[in-house]
């Protein structure tokens, strides 16, 4: 019943999440970082 395009579409659900929730994630560890030099110098 499950075909290629079962997978392809489960595949872009995934990258899509992983960008909503990776994209501020690395902004939040930048800014975290930026913060601790400043803290440190």
């Amino acid at each position: 019943m499950d075909g290629p395009d079962v997978r392809k579409d489960y595949t872009v659900q995934v990258v899509l999440a992983w960008l909503l929730v990776g994209i501020p994630l690395l902004w939040g560890v930048w800014k975290t970082l930026l913060n601790a030099m400043q803290l440190f110098q």
